[in-house]
Protein backbone atom coordinates (compact mmCIF):
# COMPACT_ATOMS: atom_id res chain seq x y z
CA UNK A 1 0.00 0.00 0.00
CA UNK A 2 2.86 2.51 0.79
CA UNK A 3 4.35 1.72 -2.52
CA UNK A 4 1.32 2.34 -4.26
CA UNK A 5 0.28 5.80 -2.59
CA UNK A 6 4.21 6.71 -3.67
CA UNK A 7 3.37 6.11 -6.84
CA UNK A 8 0.68 7.87 -7.36
CA UNK A 9 1.65 10.98 -4.99
CA UNK A 10 4.71 10.76 -8.23
CA UNK A 11 1.93 10.51 -10.59
CA UNK A 12 -0.13 13.79 -9.40
CA UNK A 13 3.69 15.64 -9.26
CA UNK A 14 4.10 14.99 -12.92
CA UNK A 15 0.24 15.60 -13.75
CA UNK A 16 0.67 18.78 -12.00
CA UNK A 17 3.67 20.23 -14.58
CA UNK A 18 1.28 20.50 -17.53
CA UNK A 19 -1.04 22.73 -15.67
CA UNK A 20 1.72 25.02 -15.13
CA UNK A 21 1.67 27.99 -17.76
CA UNK A 22 4.38 30.49 -17.30
CA UNK A 23 2.40 33.86 -18.32
CA UNK A 24 3.91 37.48 -17.76
CA UNK A 25 2.89 39.24 -14.55
CA UNK A 26 4.11 42.70 -13.52
CA UNK A 27 6.37 42.41 -9.87
CA UNK A 28 3.96 44.42 -8.13
CA UNK A 29 1.26 42.00 -8.78
CA UNK A 30 2.58 38.89 -7.92
CA UNK A 31 4.38 40.56 -5.05
CA UNK A 32 1.17 42.36 -3.64
CA UNK A 33 -0.72 39.01 -4.40
CA UNK A 34 2.00 37.22 -2.53
CA UNK A 35 1.36 39.93 0.46
CA UNK A 36 -2.75 39.74 0.67
CA UNK A 37 -2.06 35.88 1.15
CA UNK A 38 0.87 36.00 3.93
CA UNK A 39 -1.12 38.57 6.04
CA UNK A 40 -4.83 36.77 5.68
CA UNK A 41 -3.11 33.82 6.57
CA UNK A 42 -0.67 34.28 9.26
CA UNK A 43 -2.12 37.54 10.34
CA UNK A 44 1.39 39.38 10.17
CA UNK A 45 2.20 42.68 8.02
CA UNK A 46 4.67 42.00 5.06
CA UNK A 47 6.42 45.19 3.73
CA UNK A 48 6.39 45.70 -0.23
CA UNK A 49 8.17 48.70 -0.74
CA UNK A 50 11.56 47.53 -2.00
CA UNK A 51 10.01 46.53 -5.29
CA UNK A 52 11.18 47.40 -8.91
CA UNK A 53 7.81 49.17 -10.16
CA UNK A 54 8.65 48.60 -13.79
CA UNK A 55 9.88 44.89 -13.74
CA UNK A 56 7.46 42.31 -15.76
CA UNK A 57 7.88 38.61 -14.57
CA UNK A 58 7.35 35.58 -16.81
CA UNK A 59 6.10 33.08 -13.98
CA UNK A 60 3.04 30.42 -12.72
CA UNK A 61 1.81 32.61 -9.95
CA UNK A 62 0.01 30.20 -8.38
CA UNK A 63 2.99 28.15 -7.43
CA UNK A 64 5.00 30.69 -6.71
CA UNK A 65 2.83 32.32 -4.41
CA UNK A 66 1.99 29.10 -3.06
CA UNK A 67 6.18 28.49 -2.08
CA UNK A 68 6.13 32.67 -0.68
CA UNK A 69 3.07 31.70 1.51
CA UNK A 70 4.47 28.10 2.77
CA UNK A 71 8.00 30.06 3.54
CA UNK A 72 6.53 32.96 5.44
CA UNK A 73 4.48 30.07 7.37
CA UNK A 74 7.63 28.07 8.32
CA UNK A 75 9.35 31.55 9.60
CA UNK A 76 6.23 32.43 11.77
CA UNK A 77 6.07 29.04 12.99
CA UNK A 78 9.85 29.01 13.91
CA UNK A 79 10.22 32.51 14.71
CA UNK A 80 7.09 34.00 15.81
CA UNK A 81 7.75 36.70 13.22
CA UNK A 82 4.92 39.75 12.98
CA UNK A 83 6.94 41.55 9.73
CA UNK A 84 8.36 40.20 6.69
CA UNK A 85 9.73 41.79 3.38
CA UNK A 86 8.85 41.14 -0.17
CA UNK A 87 11.90 42.79 -1.94
CA UNK A 88 12.15 42.27 -6.09
CA UNK A 89 15.12 43.75 -8.12
CA UNK A 90 16.51 43.34 -11.65
CA UNK A 91 19.74 41.24 -11.91
CA UNK A 92 20.93 41.15 -15.74
CA UNK A 93 18.48 38.77 -17.43
CA UNK A 94 16.58 37.25 -14.19
CA UNK A 95 15.55 39.12 -10.89
CA UNK A 96 15.70 38.35 -7.59
CA UNK A 97 12.71 37.88 -5.62
CA UNK A 98 13.57 37.84 -2.41
CA UNK A 99 11.24 37.06 0.86
CA UNK A 100 13.52 38.75 4.24
CA UNK A 101 13.20 38.83 8.02
CA UNK A 102 15.55 40.69 10.28
CA UNK A 103 17.06 38.50 13.49
CA UNK A 104 16.35 35.68 14.29
CA UNK A 105 18.67 33.44 12.71
CA UNK A 106 17.91 29.95 11.54
CA UNK A 107 20.74 27.21 11.11
CA UNK A 108 21.21 26.42 7.52
CA UNK A 109 20.18 22.98 7.28
CA UNK A 110 16.82 24.40 8.84
CA UNK A 111 16.69 26.74 6.00
CA UNK A 112 17.48 23.99 3.66
CA UNK A 113 15.31 21.41 4.77
CA UNK A 114 12.30 23.89 4.52
CA UNK A 115 13.20 24.19 0.84
CA UNK A 116 13.37 20.08 -0.39
CA UNK A 117 10.47 19.21 2.27
CA UNK A 118 6.91 18.78 0.32
CA UNK A 119 5.11 22.17 1.13
CA UNK A 120 2.65 21.58 4.19
CA UNK A 121 -1.07 23.87 3.44
CA UNK A 122 -2.77 23.93 6.55
CA UNK A 123 -3.47 20.33 6.62
CA UNK A 124 -2.89 19.64 2.78
CA UNK A 125 0.53 18.49 2.02
CA UNK A 126 1.47 19.15 -1.26
CA UNK A 127 3.49 16.77 -3.50
CA UNK A 128 5.88 19.76 -4.49
CA UNK A 129 8.42 21.24 -2.86
CA UNK A 130 9.83 25.00 -3.14
CA UNK A 131 12.75 24.06 -4.91
CA UNK A 132 10.61 22.40 -7.39
CA UNK A 133 8.21 24.86 -8.06
CA UNK A 134 11.31 27.00 -8.37
CA UNK A 135 12.62 24.46 -11.01
CA UNK A 136 9.89 24.89 -12.97
CA UNK A 137 10.58 28.48 -13.63
CA UNK A 138 14.26 27.41 -14.57
CA UNK A 139 15.10 29.66 -11.82
CA UNK A 140 17.39 28.78 -8.55
CA UNK A 141 16.65 29.39 -4.90
CA UNK A 142 19.31 30.10 -2.38
CA UNK A 143 19.97 31.66 1.39
CA UNK A 144 21.40 34.55 1.81
CA UNK A 145 22.21 36.82 4.95
CA UNK A 146 23.46 40.77 5.77
CA UNK A 147 24.66 40.63 9.06
CA UNK A 148 25.45 44.49 8.88
CA UNK A 149 21.46 44.76 8.89
CA UNK A 150 20.70 41.26 11.03
CA UNK A 151 18.81 40.25 7.98
CA UNK A 152 18.38 36.92 6.54
CA UNK A 153 16.31 36.09 3.25
CA UNK A 154 15.24 33.57 1.03
CA UNK A 155 15.93 34.42 -2.88
CA UNK A 156 14.88 33.18 -5.89
CA UNK A 157 15.76 33.68 -9.02
CA UNK A 158 13.03 34.40 -11.59
CA UNK A 159 12.78 34.79 -15.58
CA UNK A 160 12.16 38.20 -16.47
CA UNK A 161 9.24 38.93 -19.14
CA UNK A 162 9.92 41.78 -21.77
CA UNK A 163 7.54 45.47 -20.73
CA UNK A 164 4.39 45.08 -22.91
CA UNK A 165 4.89 48.61 -23.85
CA UNK A 166 7.95 48.18 -25.52
CA UNK A 167 7.13 44.90 -27.78
CA UNK A 168 5.06 45.45 -30.52
CA UNK A 169 2.07 43.33 -31.15
CA UNK A 170 0.41 43.21 -34.79
CA UNK A 171 -3.33 43.58 -32.94
CA UNK A 172 -4.06 43.71 -29.36
CA UNK A 173 -6.80 40.77 -28.16
CA UNK A 174 -8.80 41.39 -24.88
CA UNK A 175 -7.95 37.80 -23.30
CA UNK A 176 -4.43 38.61 -23.56
CA UNK A 177 -4.91 42.11 -22.02
CA UNK A 178 -7.36 41.17 -19.45
CA UNK A 179 -6.49 39.14 -16.32
CA UNK A 180 -7.21 36.12 -16.29
CA UNK A 181 -9.01 35.85 -12.62
CA UNK A 182 -10.26 38.02 -10.28
CA UNK A 183 -11.41 38.66 -6.76
CA UNK A 184 -14.81 37.34 -7.46
CA UNK A 185 -15.84 33.93 -5.88
CA UNK A 186 -17.63 32.08 -8.50
CA UNK A 187 -18.51 29.44 -5.87
CA UNK A 188 -20.94 31.30 -3.95
CA UNK A 189 -22.97 29.12 -2.46
CA UNK A 190 -26.74 30.69 -2.77
CA UNK A 191 -30.02 29.55 -2.13
CA UNK A 192 -31.04 29.35 -5.52
CA UNK A 193 -27.79 27.86 -6.78
CA UNK A 194 -28.48 24.83 -4.43
CA UNK A 195 -31.95 24.36 -5.51
CA UNK A 196 -30.60 24.24 -9.39
CA UNK A 197 -27.60 22.02 -8.16
CA UNK A 198 -29.72 18.52 -8.95
CA UNK A 199 -30.91 19.93 -12.77
CA UNK A 200 -29.72 18.28 -15.51
CA UNK A 201 -27.41 20.78 -17.94
CA UNK A 202 -29.18 19.91 -20.90
CA UNK A 203 -32.76 21.17 -19.39
CA UNK A 204 -31.50 24.90 -17.85
CA UNK A 205 -31.90 28.48 -19.51
CA UNK A 206 -28.98 30.35 -19.50
CA UNK A 207 -27.58 33.84 -19.96
CA UNK A 208 -24.56 34.50 -21.87
CA UNK A 209 -22.89 37.49 -21.37
CA UNK A 210 -19.80 39.60 -21.42
CA UNK A 211 -18.78 42.98 -20.80
CA UNK A 212 -16.47 45.75 -22.43
CA UNK A 213 -15.17 48.11 -19.59
CA UNK A 214 -13.11 51.64 -19.72
CA UNK A 215 -10.21 49.62 -18.34
CA UNK A 216 -8.96 46.16 -16.35
CA UNK A 217 -8.84 47.37 -13.09
CA UNK A 218 -12.44 47.50 -11.57
CA UNK A 219 -11.55 48.06 -7.61
CA UNK A 220 -9.20 51.12 -9.08
CA UNK A 221 -12.19 52.85 -10.54
CA UNK A 222 -13.16 51.32 -14.22
CA UNK A 223 -16.12 50.82 -14.97
CA UNK A 224 -18.34 48.92 -17.63
CA UNK A 225 -18.96 50.60 -20.90
CA UNK A 226 -21.14 47.46 -22.88
CA UNK A 227 -23.22 45.01 -21.53
CA UNK A 228 -23.99 41.83 -24.39
CA UNK A 229 -25.76 38.81 -23.16
CA UNK A 230 -27.70 36.33 -25.38
CA UNK A 231 -29.80 33.05 -24.29
CA UNK A 232 -30.25 29.48 -24.14
CA UNK A 233 -33.21 27.27 -23.78
CA UNK A 234 -33.22 23.76 -24.24
CA UNK A 235 -29.70 23.24 -25.86
CA UNK A 236 -30.71 26.08 -28.56
CA UNK A 237 -29.20 29.51 -29.23
CA UNK A 238 -31.88 31.83 -28.93
CA UNK A 239 -29.93 34.91 -31.43
CA UNK A 240 -33.01 37.00 -31.55
CA UNK A 241 -33.39 37.06 -27.26
CA UNK A 242 -30.46 39.44 -26.87
CA UNK A 243 -29.51 42.11 -24.35
CA UNK A 244 -27.35 44.54 -25.96
CA UNK A 245 -26.65 48.08 -24.46
CA UNK A 246 -24.29 50.51 -24.86
CA UNK A 247 -23.12 52.54 -20.88
CA UNK A 248 -22.18 55.39 -20.14
CA UNK A 249 -19.38 55.25 -17.17
CA UNK A 250 -18.80 58.58 -16.35
CA UNK A 251 -15.76 58.75 -16.41
CA UNK A 252 -12.78 58.53 -19.22
CA UNK A 253 -11.96 55.51 -21.28
CA UNK A 254 -8.83 54.05 -21.24
CA UNK A 255 -6.79 55.05 -24.54
CA UNK A 256 -4.92 51.92 -24.36
CA UNK A 257 -8.47 49.81 -23.98
CA UNK A 258 -9.88 51.73 -27.09
CA UNK A 259 -7.76 49.88 -29.97
CA UNK A 260 -9.51 46.52 -28.67
CA UNK A 261 -13.55 47.28 -28.19
CA UNK A 262 -13.70 50.32 -30.66
CA UNK A 263 -15.74 52.14 -27.95
CA UNK A 264 -14.68 55.57 -27.90
CA UNK A 265 -15.95 58.71 -25.64
CA UNK A 266 -18.73 60.44 -27.62
CA UNK A 267 -20.19 56.86 -28.07
CA UNK A 268 -20.98 56.26 -24.68
CA UNK A 269 -21.83 59.95 -23.97
CA UNK A 270 -25.41 60.17 -23.35
CA UNK A 271 -25.89 56.44 -22.98
CA UNK A 272 -27.67 55.62 -19.32
CA UNK A 273 -25.75 55.25 -16.81
CA UNK A 274 -24.64 52.07 -15.27
CA UNK A 275 -27.29 52.41 -12.03
CA UNK A 276 -30.32 52.49 -15.02
CA UNK A 277 -28.97 49.26 -17.48
CA UNK A 278 -28.05 46.83 -14.40
CA UNK A 279 -31.61 46.66 -13.01
CA UNK A 280 -32.82 46.09 -16.82
CA UNK A 281 -30.14 43.40 -17.13
CA UNK A 282 -30.64 41.83 -14.09
CA UNK A 283 -34.30 41.48 -15.28
CA UNK A 284 -33.37 39.83 -18.41
CA UNK A 285 -31.39 36.99 -16.37
CA UNK A 286 -33.55 36.56 -14.06
CA UNK A 287 -34.39 33.25 -13.46
CA UNK A 288 -31.19 31.24 -15.47
CA UNK A 289 -27.40 30.67 -14.78
CA UNK A 290 -24.98 32.59 -16.22
CA UNK A 291 -22.40 32.18 -18.53
CA UNK A 292 -19.23 33.84 -19.10
CA UNK A 293 -15.77 33.25 -20.13
CA UNK A 294 -13.17 34.32 -17.46
CA UNK A 295 -16.47 35.11 -15.72
CA UNK A 296 -14.91 36.35 -12.55
CA UNK A 297 -13.38 39.60 -13.77
CA UNK A 298 -17.04 40.67 -15.48
CA UNK A 299 -18.85 39.58 -12.18
CA UNK A 300 -16.53 41.67 -10.14
CA UNK A 301 -17.47 44.63 -12.33
CA UNK A 302 -21.65 44.26 -11.73
CA UNK A 303 -20.51 43.42 -8.12
CA UNK A 304 -19.38 47.04 -7.67
CA UNK A 305 -22.47 48.00 -9.39
CA UNK A 306 -24.70 46.34 -7.31
CA UNK A 307 -25.36 48.84 -4.18
CA UNK A 308 -25.74 51.85 -6.83
CA UNK A 309 -28.09 49.85 -9.14
CA UNK A 310 -30.49 48.12 -6.42
CA UNK A 311 -29.76 44.65 -7.92
CA UNK A 312 -28.46 41.31 -6.44
CA UNK A 313 -26.63 38.66 -8.98
CA UNK A 314 -27.13 35.65 -6.95
CA UNK A 315 -27.77 32.70 -9.01
CA UNK A 316 -24.93 30.34 -10.23
CA UNK A 317 -22.24 31.33 -12.44
CA UNK A 318 -20.07 28.69 -15.11
CA UNK A 319 -16.98 29.92 -16.74
CA UNK A 320 -16.04 28.42 -20.55
CA UNK A 321 -12.59 29.09 -19.00
CA UNK A 322 -12.50 26.77 -16.29
CA UNK A 323 -15.08 24.40 -18.19
CA UNK A 324 -12.67 24.13 -21.18
CA UNK A 325 -9.48 23.31 -18.65
CA UNK A 326 -11.83 20.84 -17.11
CA UNK A 327 -12.49 18.59 -20.47
CA UNK A 328 -8.82 19.29 -22.16
CA UNK A 329 -6.85 19.58 -18.99
CA UNK A 330 -3.43 19.79 -21.09
CA UNK A 331 -3.76 22.59 -23.60
CA UNK A 332 -1.58 25.44 -23.24
CA UNK A 333 -3.94 28.36 -24.25
CA UNK A 334 -7.70 28.79 -22.83
CA UNK A 335 -8.11 31.99 -24.59
CA UNK A 336 -12.13 32.14 -25.82
CA UNK A 337 -10.24 32.30 -29.78
CA UNK A 338 -8.42 28.85 -28.53
CA UNK A 339 -10.88 27.22 -27.59
CA UNK A 340 -13.45 28.33 -30.23
CA UNK A 341 -10.50 26.80 -32.96
CA UNK A 342 -10.48 24.02 -31.13
CA UNK A 343 -14.24 23.12 -31.07
CA UNK A 344 -14.93 23.84 -34.66
CA UNK A 345 -16.51 27.33 -33.46
CA UNK A 346 -16.54 30.48 -35.93
CA UNK A 347 -15.47 33.76 -34.12
CA UNK A 348 -16.76 36.73 -35.64
CA UNK A 349 -17.86 40.02 -33.91
CA UNK A 350 -15.18 39.56 -31.76
CA UNK A 351 -14.10 42.61 -28.96
CA UNK A 352 -17.88 43.13 -28.50
CA UNK A 353 -19.73 42.53 -25.64
CA UNK A 354 -22.57 40.92 -27.90
CA UNK A 355 -20.04 39.24 -30.47
CA UNK A 356 -18.46 38.02 -27.40
CA UNK A 357 -21.22 36.59 -25.89
CA UNK A 358 -22.66 34.87 -28.97
CA UNK A 359 -19.08 33.13 -29.45
CA UNK A 360 -18.90 32.01 -25.66
CA UNK A 361 -22.42 30.46 -25.71
CA UNK A 362 -21.49 28.43 -29.00
CA UNK A 363 -18.30 27.42 -27.01
CA UNK A 364 -20.33 26.57 -24.14
CA UNK A 365 -23.03 24.27 -26.05
CA UNK A 366 -20.12 22.50 -27.41
CA UNK A 367 -18.60 22.11 -23.95
CA UNK A 368 -21.62 20.62 -22.91
CA UNK A 369 -21.46 17.69 -24.71
CA UNK A 370 -17.92 17.07 -24.01
CA UNK A 371 -19.12 17.51 -20.45
CA UNK A 372 -21.45 14.80 -21.00
CA UNK A 373 -18.98 12.61 -22.56
CA UNK A 374 -17.19 12.57 -18.99
CA UNK A 375 -20.22 11.75 -16.82
CA UNK A 376 -21.18 15.37 -15.92
CA UNK A 377 -24.44 16.28 -16.72
CA UNK A 378 -25.76 18.26 -13.89
CA UNK A 379 -24.87 21.85 -12.21
CA UNK A 380 -23.75 20.52 -9.23
CA UNK A 381 -21.21 18.00 -10.97
CA UNK A 382 -20.44 21.03 -13.66
CA UNK A 383 -19.74 23.50 -10.88
CA UNK A 384 -17.52 20.84 -8.65
CA UNK A 385 -15.61 20.43 -11.81
CA UNK A 386 -14.62 23.88 -12.47
CA UNK A 387 -13.55 24.21 -8.61
CA UNK A 388 -11.58 21.23 -9.21
CA UNK A 389 -9.49 22.69 -12.33
CA UNK A 390 -6.25 24.34 -12.21
CA UNK A 391 -7.31 28.13 -13.06
CA UNK A 392 -10.00 28.37 -9.87
CA UNK A 393 -7.13 27.84 -7.56
CA UNK A 394 -5.41 31.02 -8.70
CA UNK A 395 -7.11 34.43 -7.46
CA UNK A 396 -5.22 37.89 -6.94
Amino acid sequence: MSDRLDAAARSGSGDLAPHWPLQDMLGTDLASAAARRIEAGLGISVDTSDIDPSLWLKVDSYSLVQALVYLAGCLVDQFGLRVLQLRLARADARAHLDLVWSGHPASTETLMGWQIDPMQMGNHRLSLSVRDVIERHGGEVWIERERARHQTFFRFLVPVAPDPQTVPEPAPTLDEGRPEFYDFDLFRATDSGRALEDRPLAELTYTVFDTETTGLDPSGGDRIIQIGAVRIVNGRLLRGERFDQLVDPQRPISAASIPIHGIRQEMVRGQPAIEQVLPVFHAFARDTVLVGHNAAFDMRFLELAEAAAGTHFDQPVLDTLLLAEAVHPNQSSHRLEAIAERLGVQVAGRHTAIGDAVVTAEVFLRLLGLLRQRGIVTLGQALEASRKSYYARVSY
